[in-house]
């Protein structure tokens, strides 16, 4: 379970969650109609040392049987993907990835002269990324600078000690991260977001209905994956239940034009089905509602 303060590194907790990530970036990749192109993804779940990951990747039958088995990934990186590349392309200058992971965007994607990409996160996780990009000999394709620091601590200092600066526009992305926080800490997310952007920003998220029954999806996977590589977390438990504040409605409120799209949505818009994929798993995916909002100039 989780507790204030807890940290981690990229094979346990939270940070196995980004491993996932990173293996179902890989298999999108191996599509021959790929949503998104992820050279890295493979080399971070290699680097990590963690078998039942590779063997995900590895094993076709294997991650089509999988929670992840239904491409919902592929469809969420491209929704994030086109954030980024629209916002580059109306002259925003500035990014911050929230809660990076194991995102490799400032190195994968097609960034303009003079972009500063700012990736937040835990001190183990981006050290992990850093080594791993260091031995690859990747070069980023942005002026990438790391934040090292707990979302739930003063970020917003951490962030402009690095070189943001809240006068300008900027694009952020909070991909998979609102169900890992307090409700307290997603309240104050936003509300810094806000306070830290200037007119023309952009931000992208995604959120799970907090109707979804998390209780019976953690029986499930205890009982029907526990001998899968998804038996080795328990992702409920990492989970924060506690009351929150819808983000698309405290956004409206405070005057940026929002808009949110179902997972059905992302797949008519990129022309690819989601595959079935195991209840209640799919009760969880379905109900995800992604948001994008812009800061009117």
């Amino acid at each position: 379970m989780r507790t204030e303060g807890d940290t981690w590194d990229i094979v346990s907790s939270v940070g196995m969650t980004a491993l996932f990530v990173a293996a179902a970036r890989a298999v999108e990749s191996k599509q021959p109609d790929a949503l998104v192109h992820d050279e890295f993804a493979e080399l971070f779940v290699a680097a990590a040392g963690d078998p039942d990951t590779m063997q995900l990747i590895n094993d076709r039958e294997l991650w089509a049987q999988s929670p992840l088995g239904t491409g919902f990934m592929g469809l969420r990186s491209k929704f994030f993907d086109n954030l980024f590349r629209t916002a580059a392309e109306d002259g925003v200058r500035q990014a911050v990835i929230l809660a990076a992971g194991l995102d490799a965007r400032a190195y994968r994607l097609d960034w303009p002269q003079g972009m500063v990409v700012y990736e937040i996160d835990q001190p183990k996780v981006l050290e992990f990324k850093r080594q791993v990009l260091a031995d690859a000999d990747a070069t980023p394709k942005a002026d990438r600078r790391e934040v090292a620091v707990d979302l739930r601590e003063n970020w917003p200092a951490a962030l402009i000690e690095e070189g943001f600066d809240p006068s300008v526009p900027t694009v952020w992305s909070a991909e998979g991260l609102l169900p890992y926080l307090p409700g307290a800490a997603q309240d104050a997310l936003f509300a810094r977001i806000d306070q830290l952007s200037a007119p023309g920003s952009r931000l992208a998220s995604d959120a799970l209905d907090p109707e979804v029954d998390l209780a019976q999806l953690g029986d499930f996977q205890a009982e029907q994956l526990r001998d899968t590589p998804f038996g080795k977390i328990d992702i409920t438990s990492l989970f924060y239940t506690d009351d929150r504040t819808d983000p698309a409605e405290w956004l409206t409120n405070q005057g940026w034009t929002t808009t949110t799209v179902a997972p059905e949505e992302l797949a008519e818009r990129y022309d690819r089905p989601l595959s079935a994929v195991l209840e209640p798993f799919a009760e969880m995916f379905n109900s995800i509602k992604y948001l994008s909002a812009a800061k009117p100039s």
